[in-house]
């Protein structure tokens, strides 16, 4: 079993993820992947510094191995400009995905949630077989953004990147809906979960 998890930002993704793993799914967090294997990696990085330069970096004086980037630098420039967006996913995205992919590949018979921010931006649906999206009130999903650290302007930025939350989760085959408390989201994720695992 292969389930795509999506939604909006400040949505609940991860806290629904961290849900079915506690009822024994296998979860890959996509956004982790990115944060702690993708982007350390020296071509990634080399990659940003050609196209931005090394004020990307964390330190500009760091070269080879010890050069990291700066993440806070890389969302200024990617969620400010469409085009770089689109370039810098063109590099991430595709690495991203044979990391995943390639963990499925070795346990294709576990049952998997794979927790993708931008599955319907990146066309992804149809590599999996069930698709749950969660979902919130707009003001609660601005409120939760803003809470984790941004600024309300770049909340507004980064929800204004991905498709509207609507089409998301109309688009999906399941939504759980995250405007409650975290016991309510549980419970939606454990009748789910029920009810895959019965139909699989």
């Amino acid at each position: 079993m292969l389930i795509g998890l999506t939604g909006g930002i400040g949505c609940g993704k991860s806290a629904a993820a961290a849900d079915f793993a506690a009822l024994g799914f296998r979860v890959q967090d996509t956004d982790r992947i990115v944060r702690e294997e993708v982007l350390p990696a020296p071509e990634v990085v080399e990659c940003a510094v050609e196209r931005w330069g090394r004020e990307v970096l964390l330190d500009p004086a760091d070269a080879g191995p010890a050069a990291r980037l700066d993440r806070a630098k890389l969302a200024q420039i990617v969620f400010a400009d469409a085009t770089e967006r689109r370039w810098w996913e063109g590099v991430v995205h595709p690495r991203v995905g044979a990391l995943w992919r390639g963990r499925v590949a070795a346990d294709p018979g576990a049952e998997w949630v794979i927790e993708v921010p931008l599955l319907f931006e990146a066309r992804l649906e149809k590599g999996f077989d069930f698709i749950v999206c969660v979902g919130a009130n707009p003001s609660v999903q601005l409120a939760r953004a803003v809470a984790r650290g941004m600024t309300q302007a770049q909340a507004c930025q980064r929800i204004a990147s991905q498709f509207p939350l609507a089409t998301k989760l109309l688009s999906a085959h399941a939504v759980l809906w995250n405007d409650g408390s975290r016991d309510f989201l549980s419970a939606q994720v454990e009748t789910l979960a029920a009810q895959l695992r019965a139909a699989d």
